[in-house]
């Protein structure tokens, strides 16, 4: 069990854990919520033993290995693959001794050990860890030195999942993931057999996989059984509960006091005014309840337009001629509501700055109305802000011609009062950033809202804030999130990016949501939609159309069974012949025979057991590609009869 004992840690003069208690039992899915700033990242540094305490302790059993997400992403010229086993050091160290020892006694301990923690079955995990975050068997063998930052940290997280610590601390771990990568590592982390420590802001997640709540606040650990929902229902009933208790001690109190006051002077009464004192001094206080001030969001209103806002023909657009997305033919309205969805990777960011003007389109034309203004939220804009300057200072320089109550004001339609308006941006935390970026996109009351992962560092309570400013706001919103949550509650409509195009999603996130889990489970990896077809087809043609091509698929998930279980055979008959070579009492006289026979076989599973790996991700790949790719094991093609063939 993990123990927690009256934790104290302060910083920068204030105490973000008090006298903290808490107990994890091994195998609990926790979830650890709370306002940004209270301490939540700190904690987790404290039980990874990255920072120490001021006073208090943490107890971990000693066998328990615990593993955290690195805050530096892995670069450099290794493969992900390579990056990813190499996370499992004694799987790394143990491999190396295999190849250099001379002594039997060790040899036998090496391959012993190797079986143990299953180091044969190492790269099929780690390829699939990876193919669930949304890398290819292509970009698998790839350099992390060509990845994007983005990217880079779900290397990051992917060797972290890998290694499987015994306690799995994960801080915001779907930041950098989009939706399909989001619903993945949900259905990971529900299977996890460890202990898991889960801080995030995605209302959806925490729904699904943790099965206690604790909430840090005012330094203290507050335990609720049962996922957010239950939490915040819990919590509101016992916020209700210690009100009425103050406000019932409150007027006792005032009673008693006014009783005492009134008699204590008379003879016949001094004793029981006496009496009343002493039992007003023995009354445990009840103190009134902490709620925080709710975080608020105001869009300024802006100016209405005739539609359309904005209009594209024939669009492509791109870097440096190399087009991205193209045959755009879309247009945005002063009511619109539209989340874009697909995976990273696919073009969201681009057409993003296409809207945004930030972009010229290689061919086709863009429409806007004469006095359109379009306030742009980018993921990397908090990186660009002065961080030695405070919010007035930075506001004050984008509204030259507005006056200090002006520029005040508008700080605080997004909760920035007198005190941390005048704060050094520095010391501001992740989500106080992101509320000034708003503040600032917003200075020119823009007719749209270009909106590109804005809930990053936001926390839940105001997350809400931001889906009640949005539903307020009467311009057009484009946004892009991997909360479900927030697209749920503010898109009207969908469009999907993906196959070099954008195009209207034709059902709702829930029809989304199955689309991709339906894909999920047969290629394990995001799945690529394809949705250009010009007339777009109703929900029962698609669900018809979906049939058929799992139907089509089936012989492709048929050869990818089979290659599993050979895989599994095989691995098994590979322990067992390790295990056999590892007994040293086989290196004494007369088994020489059998150790040669041994290794032999053991080379032919080996070799046997790469080429199921090979075929079960060429099924795999081909299972991706669709029941039109050509060349994929098990198809009733020629060429897929002859890769097939090849594979075995």
């Amino acid at each position: 069990m993990l123990r927690i004992q009256d934790l104290v840690y302060h910083a920068g003069g204030h105490a973000l854990l008090d006298h903290a208690s808490l107990a994890i039992a091994r195998g609990e899915r926790v979830g650890l919520v709370g306002r940004n700033g209270s301490g939540k990242t700190t904690l987790l540094r404290l039980i990874a033993s990255a920072l120490a305490p001021d006073g208090g302790t943490i107890e971990v059993p000693r066998s328990w290995r615990v593993g955290m997400l690195a805050q530096d992403a892995p670069s450099g010229p290794d493969s992900l693959i390579d990056t990813v086993l190499a996370a499992d050091t004694e799987r790394t160290q143990l491999l190396a001794e295999a190849e250099t020892a001379t002594d039997p006694h060790h040899i036998a301990e090496v391959h012993e050990r190797l079986a143990a923690i299953d180091a044969a079955s190492a790269p099929a995990r780690a390829a699939r860890i990876l193919a669930g975050l949304g890398f290819d068997e292509a970009a698998q063998n790839g350099p992390c030195a060509a990845l994007s930052g983005g990217w880079r940290m779900r290397v990051a997280l992917a060797a972290l999942l890998f290694t499987a610590p015994d306690v799995l601390l994960l801080d915001e771990p779907t930041n950098h993931l989009d939706l399909e990568a989001t619903l993945w590592l949900e259905g990971f982390l529900r299977s996890y057999p460890g202990t898991l420590i889960l801080v995030s802001h995605d209302r959806d997640l925490l729904n699904a996989v943790p099965r206690r709540i604790v909430h840090l606040e005012a330094g203290r650990l507050v335990s609720y059984q049962g996922n957010y929902d239950r939490f915040v229902r819990t919590r509101a009933e016992r916020i209700q509960r210690q009100a009425a208790l103050h406000a019932r001690q409150t007027a006792e109190r005032r009673r008693i006091q006014a009783f005492v006051d009134r008699f204590r002077a008379k003879a016949t009464k001094a004793r029981q005014a006496q009496s009343r004192l002493k039992a007003l001094a023995r009354m445990a206080e009840v103190p009134p309840p902490v709620i925080e001030a709710p975080p608020s969001f105001a869009f300024p209103p802006p100016a209405a337009l005739a539609p359309p806002l904005l209009a594209l023909d024939g669009v492509s657009v791109g870097y440096d001629g190399r087009t991205i997305l193209r045959d755009l033919d879309l247009r945005l309205d002063m009511d619109d509501r539209i989340a874009l969805l697909g995976p990273n990777g696919n073009g969201k960011t681009t057409f993003m700055r296409l809207l945004a003007g930030r972009l010229a389109p290689l061919s086709g034309e863009v429409r806007r109305s004469r006095k359109l203004n379009v306030g742009y939220f980018a993921q990397d804009q908090a990186d660009e802000l002065d961080l030695t300057a405070t919010p007035l200072a930075l506001m004050a320089r984008a509204m030259p011609q507005a006056n200090e109550t002006a520029v005040r004001a508008h700080l605080g339609r997004f909760g920035f009062g007198e005190r941390h308006a005048e704060l050094e941006i520095a010391r501001l935390s992740g989500g106080e950033k992101a509320r000034l970026l708003f503040a600032l996109m917003t200075r020119d009351a823009p007719q749209v809202l270009l909106l590109d992962e804005p809930t990053n560092h936001l926390d839940v309570e105001t997350r809400e804030a931001l889906v009640a400013a949005l539903n307020d706001y009467p311009g057009a919103v484009v946004l892009v999130t991997h909360d479900p949550h927030v697209v749920a509650l503010t898109a009207e409509r969908l469009w999907l990016v993906g196959d070099g195009t954008v195009q209207p999603f034709d059902g709702d996130l829930d029809d989304y949501r199955r689309l991709v889990s339906e894909r999920a489970r047969m290629t394990t990896s995001p799945a690529r939609t394809d949705d250009t077809a010009p007339a777009r087809p109703s929900r029962r043609e698609r669900r018809r159309a979906e049939a058929e091509a799992r139907a089509a698929l089936a012989p492709l998930r048929r050869a990818a069974r089979k290659a599993e279980a050979r895989i599994e055979a095989l691995t098994h008959e590979k322990a067992a012949l390790e295990a056999r070579l590892a007994d040293p009492e086989i290196y004494q006289e007369g088994g020489g025979r059998e150790v040669q026979a041994l290794q032999k076989r053991l080379a032919e599973v080996v070799r046997a057991l790469a080429a199921a790996e090979e075929e079960w991700l060429e099924a795999q790949s081909a299972i991706e590609a669709g029941p039109a790719s050509e060349g994929a094991p098990g198809s009733r093609t020629g060429s897929g009869s002859q890769t097939a063939g090849r594979a075995r």
